[in-house]
């Protein structure tokens, strides 16, 4: 699902939600997208107008949030749950959840991890490091982070 074209990454979104307003049945990971933009009404204008929103840009130094990449991190997220990577990522959910008492908080909390791992990367221009979003969970979870 994943590409570095953002304008067909963001027309999987899309379509999964006009799929959805179709009631056409959903297909892979558009049943995800469909889950998460429903937690999200704030999202769903911009689902409802594709032609308005394809090519926005959002500028975080102005507040604002990229709603495909808000979505793509919760996408992220789940797929690393459903596999358990990076190792112990599952555990550190489950902490953070009995903590929140609340999935898509507990979501929000470990992308604010994802995001500083990503930042960082990016910023020193090497490739995303687990180590990092793994630290930053420990911090949140409590759970002590163990050399493999």
């Amino acid at each position: 699902m994943f590409t570095h074209d953002r304008k067909n990454m963001r027309e999987v979104f899309f379509r999964a939600w006009q799929h959805y307003r179709d009631e056409i049945p959903l297909e892979g990971v558009e049943q995800l997208i469909v889950t998460i933009a429903q937690r999200h009404p704030e999202y769903q204008p911009i689902l409802n107008d594709a032609q308005r929103y394809a090519d926005r840009d959002y500028a975080p130094q102005l507040g604002e949030t990229n709603p495909f990449l808000h979505m793509g991190m919760h996408i992220a997220i789940a797929e690393q749950l459903s596999i358990d990577q990076p190792r112990g990522v599952r555990a550190h959910f489950r902490a953070i959840l009995a903590r929140t008492g609340d999935e898509h908080e507990t979501e929000h909390r470990m992308m604010d991890c994802m995001g500083e791992m990503l930042w960082q990367a990016e910023r020193a221009g090497v490739a995303p490091n687990a180590a990092i979003y793994l630290s930053c969970l420990a911090r949140l979870s409590g759970i002590e982070m163990r050399e493999s």
